[in-house]
């Protein structure tokens, strides 16, 4: 059950999108497709898992004085692994629209959270769930508001067209703006319904 509950918070309580609105960057500039976002937290969440089991298992005998620069020499190193992973495994055309957003994971604000908050005082398992938790949610944000500003600005999803007619096509939408109008409405949905099941459980007591 903790470790459930681990993941619940990632993907749902404390989403690192929805509920506290972090990692606003890779939000902005990879989320015009659905194709980009997923990989993009997909290799955000594999850094955060191997960074966070890494930084649990030396947290005994780093120094206090120095754990920020020992966390960002094993991020940098895991970020670097995956770089190489991707430039020679990934469609090149996913690898340049994603472009500077994969070594930027090294300051990825969620990452350095979960290190600092987390890993460094549990032990390696659950700082794992913690880190997949976390990593499953910010990919499932950027999947969401991706699949969205693909649909509505080019009318396809994951390249494949659904609507022909770009009159139908809302431009702003792949543009920065859009990023923003689409992260706003769907915080305010979430705390709409959330406000209605609350007023709910009230109202039946």
């Amino acid at each position: 059950m903790k470790y459930f509950n681990l993941i619940k918070d990632g993907i749902i309580d404390k989403n690192p999108i929805f509920v506290q609105v972090l990692a606003l960057c890779p939000l902005l500039a990879v989320t015009t497709s659905a194709a980009n976002s997923i990989t993009m937290g997909l290799a955000t969440t594999a850094v955060m898992i191997c960074a966070c089991a890494a930084i649990s298992f030396v947290r005994k005998i780093i120094p206090s004085e120095i754990r920020i620069a020992a966390a960002v020499v094993i991020v940098a190193g895991f970020v670097t692994i995956l770089q190489l992973l991707l430039d020679a495994y990934a469609p090149p055309d996913i690898t340049a629209s994603l472009g500077i957003f994969i070594p930027l994971i090294v300051v990825n604000c969620i990452l350095f959270a979960r290190i600092e908050s987390f890993a460094s005082k549990n032990k390696i398992f659950p700082s794992m769930v913690d880190a997949f938790g976390m990593g499953l949610g910010f990919t499932l944000g950027l999947f969401v508001v991706g699949f969205i500003r693909e649909f509505l600005g080019s009318g396809s999803i994951f390249g494949f067209r659904l609507l022909h007619d770009q009159s139908a096509h809302v431009l702003i939408m792949i543009m920065p703006p859009g990023a923003f109008f689409t992260l706003g409405a769907i915080i305010m949905v979430r705390k709409h319904l959330r406000n209605k099941k609350l007023f709910a459980k009230k109202g039946g007591r």
